[in-house]
């Protein structure tokens, strides 16, 4: 399915009752909202029908929201989620927002999918933007299932992997960017980052809880397939990963101050691209709440270590209507 199978007359009904109106992006990827000044205070019309955009568009975007501050970004993730503690490692001073700046994102990755409980959507805010360059670009692995010739769909609907936290930095920037490893974080941000080690075993097709559609459950922090060799495993990571990355599957975001982007965790990846050389940039992410990825054969994601508890509850969400798959 694609986002032109929503049946039209359902979402324009829960977009004029929200009071906001939706203007795409990119053709299979991304939209930009209007209407709406973001917080804690907004209507339940308003906030089920960001929720709506959200799930249809994969990542959305709000210009001019120069009002927020960290706690009224926090409030207004209440009002579509449930917020999660700033990160399972990494801390930050109100354990709600977690500050990403310089150049630590410019690989492709989905948030979080070391834990069982894989967060539903980040929200990001832009604080200091450099004068050029410092993008973010997002991926639906939605839109590369459904490309995959059937023969694909078949072996990766059957296939499992592993997803870590401590992992080779230097060999897993190689494995996927495809040349010389990349540089690697400074030390005491991986020591932090890892802390406590994570490792579950995720489907590598998950149904979206909400609309039912397939999608692919791969980027950075993939360890390995389960069953398959390392090699085998390489091979057919950076097969599928291609397949993800593909520019007709993505949509570009040039952040401006004032700017917000949100979007489906269980949907895509992203990738902040580092050509901005040693201007500052900071943004400022709030997370909500995830399930437990499902499998096309209902089987849900395992825990090999760790407990993510003191991270987030499990969320539990409702199929939206409107979609060919509900």
């Amino acid at each position: 399915m694609t986002i032109l199978d929503i049946r039209p007359d359902v979402a324009a009904d829960i977009y004029a009752a929200g009071g906001i109106t939706v203007r795409k992006h990119g053709h299979r990827i991304g939209a930009i909202i209007d209407g709406v000044a973001l917080s804690g205070e907004i209507s339940d019309e308003t906030a089920y029908a960001i929720q709506y955009a959200l799930t249809a568009h994969r990542v959305i975007f709000f210009r001019d929201q120069h009002h927020l501050t960290d706690e009224i970004q926090y409030d207004f993730g209440g009002r579509i989620g449930s917020q999660t503690t700033t990160h399972p490692t990494l801390r930050s001073d109100d354990n709600r927002t977690l500050l990403v700046e310089g150049a630590r994102a410019n690989v492709w990755h989905t948030d979080v999918t070391f834990i069982d409980r894989i967060p539903k959507a980040s929200i990001l805010r832009s604080a200091i933007v450099p004068a050029y360059g410092g993008a973010t670009t997002w991926a639906s692995t939605i839109a590369a299932y459904e490309q995959l010739p059937a023969p694909l769909k078949a072996l990766v609907e059957n296939l499992w992997s592993v997803h870590s936290n401590a992992y080779d930095y230097a060999e897993m920037s190689s494995r996927i960017e495809g040349g010389p490893a990349q540089a690697v974080e400074p030390e005491g941000y991986r020591k932090e980052f890892t802390r406590t080690v994570f490792e579950t075993e995720h489907p590598v097709v998950r149904i979206h809880p909400e609309t039912g559609e397939k999608s692919l459950l791969l980027g950075n922090f993939f360890k390995e397939f389960v069953g398959l060799e390392p090699a085998e495993s390489t091979v057919l990571f950076q097969l599928l990963q291609d397949r993800i990355t593909k520019l007709e599957n993505t949509t570009r975001w040039t952040w401006q101050l004032g700017d917000v982007a949100i979007w489906d965790n269980r949907s895509t990846q992203h990738y902040g691209v580092a050509d901005f050389g040693e201007q500052p940039r900071k943004l400022y992410r709030t997370t909500l709440a995830g399930d437990v990825p499902v499998s096309v054969h209902g089987e849900s994601s395992r825990v090999r270590t760790g407990d993510a508890s003191h991270f987030s509850v499990v969320d539990q969400p409702v199929r939206l209507p409107g979609f060919a798959t509900n």
